[in-house]
Formats: C-alpha cells, structure tokens, sequence
C-alpha cells in the first residue's frame, strides 16, 4: 500500500476519530453489528441515543432474541426503516439457534443473516474481529473515487463495482489489524472532511481530484434529489407505528382513521405495514406490534 496515502490518512484518524462507542475497544461483535444495521440510510447524530438504549436493553442476542418482536419495533422509534428491528430481531433468534448467541466471524455466515449485505457482513467482519476486507460505504466510495480516480464522485449505482472493490482491496494494509484501521480511516475521512458538499482533505497533495483542478463531468455537477417526506405513505406508516409504539395496547382501526385524512393512503398504508409483519392485525379488527403480549388485553 502506498505510504503517501496510509501515513496521513491514519495519522489524521488518530488525531480525529470520534469517540463512539462502538468503536470502543471493549465493543462485542454484536455491539458492531447493531451499530452497522442502524447506521444504514441514518445519521450518526440520530442513531448514538438510539443505539445506547438498545443496547443497555438488549446486551446480548440471547437477550434480543428473548424478547417479543414487537419490542424490537417498539424500542426502534423514530429511526426510520423499521424492517430493519425485525431483521435484527430474526438475525438474534438465528445466532441464538444456530451460532450459540455469538456473532460468527465468517463472511459467508455473516452474509447468510437477514437483512446483511456484502457492505454490512464486510464491516463487521473487519470492524468486530480485525479482518483485512475492503468495506466500500458511500463515503469509502467517493474518498477513493477523488484520491484515486480523480473523479469528483463514484458511480451512479447503489453498491460498488467489480473496478470499486479492485481498487479498494488493492489499497488495504498486509496486516489485517492495519487494514481494519484504513478502513474505518477512510470512512470517517469521508463522513466528516471529504465530503459531498465541501471537501477538505489530508491527503489533499497526493489526490489526484484535486490536482485535476476538481473536474466535474459534462453537463455539470450531480445534483442530490431531495425526497419529500410530508404526506408520503412512508410519514403515514411512521404515524400508525408511532400510535403502536405509544400505546399500552392494540389501537382500533377508528383510532387510525382518526390519525390520517385520507382513507386510501391509509388503507395502503396499513396494508404494507401488515405484508411487511410490522403489525398484526387481530380477530377482534384492532391492530398490535407482532408477537405482543398485549395483543390478548
């Protein structure tokens, strides 16, 4: 690995690195993984008091795994994408079943776990047991797309390419604990000073972006799309959850309709939440968090 990008890059983190507490070096692999399935598509900012609470709760898989599926949605909140609580949810109940209450070290059986992609095993697989893999978040993406490639951005496609991956393995340190430590570098590289809106950099004289004059592509800069959330099906499923979470026990349909103006959306919405096994609905017509004690109140 090249020197002139390693030496600043690790040096930079060791000054800067934030104190979180799944980087703590006491953190179980399965405070990582709970760290990675809630830090997908959600700030760090929101995810630190969310995290801290599940994890005083729920320590363990066996603890999670112990516990209705509806708590899991409960104790979720506002983080958004709540399928992901079930699929931690599911992954505890199979480490538990199959893994001894452990989270395995190996990447196929990390890949096997719901809701765990090529990104998220090969974070844990490096973050929690010190492997040497790349881990290619759209943070890592775009440092290396800029340090590397000149290219103000990467791809327009949601996960790395073959050529992304090529050149990010080629980059890792021999040692494993080494390249554990480049890859956290460069994702926080990318989270707090290289980023989208106004990059700055310590490798700013080797990055081969900024010695191109930071080039754009013909027809100008990417623009982001900014998705709107208000009066969206997806703010209507958060209010019926959020009625759910807050309630001591299944809420009435009238109490929903009460909650969202229009009947179709969210008759739809309702719909989805219950194809997605986020809510059940029961024989009396009320509504509960699956697998909730007090669906018989």
């Amino acid at each position: 690995m090249s020197t002139s990008y390693a030496e600043p890059v690790l040096a930079w983190y060791a000054r800067n690195a934030r104190d979180l507490p799944w980087r703590a070096p006491d953190a179980t692999p399965w405070a990582v993984l709970v760290s990675e399935i809630m830090l997908q598509q959600t700030p760090v900012a929101r995810v630190l008091p969310e995290y801290l609470s599940w994890m005083a709760r729920w320590p363990t898989p066996a603890a999670l795994a112990a516990s209705p599926t509806g708590e899991a949605i409960r104790q979720w909140g506002r983080l958004g994408y709540p399928r992901r609580a079930l699929r931690l949810h599911e992954t505890a109940t199979i480490l538990v079943a199959q893994h001894g209450g452990k989270v395995p070290a190996d990447l196929d059986a990390l890949r096997a776990l719901p809701g765990i992609g090529s990104y998220t095993a090969a974070a844990v697989a490096s973050f929690a047991f010190g492997q040497r893999q790349a881990v290619l978040d759209t943070n890592v993406r775009r440092v290396l797309a800029r340090l590397v490639a000149g290219r103000p951005w990467p791809g327009t496609a949601s996960s790395a390419s073959v050529a992304e991956r090529r050149l990010a393995e080629s980059l890792l340190p021999a040692e494993p604990a080494l390249a554990a430590r480049w890859s956290v570098a460069v994702m926080e590289l990318g989270a707090l000073v290289c980023t989208a809106a106004s990059p700055r950099c310590p490798v700013a004289t080797d990055c081969a972006w900024l010695a191109a004059g930071r080039p754009v592509p013909p027809g100008g800069a990417a623009q982001r799309r900014t998705q709107k959330y208000d009066g969206t099906d997806r703010q209507c499923r958060g209010r019926l959850l959020a009625m759910l979470r807050a309630a001591g026990g299944p809420v009435r349909r009238a109490d929903f309709d009460a909650a969202w103006p229009a009947r179709a959306q969210l008759d739809r919405a309702l719909d989805g939440l219950v194809a997605d096994g986020l809510v059940d609905p029961l024989p009396d017509g009320r509504f509960a968090l699956p697998g909730s004690e007090a669906q018989t109140a």
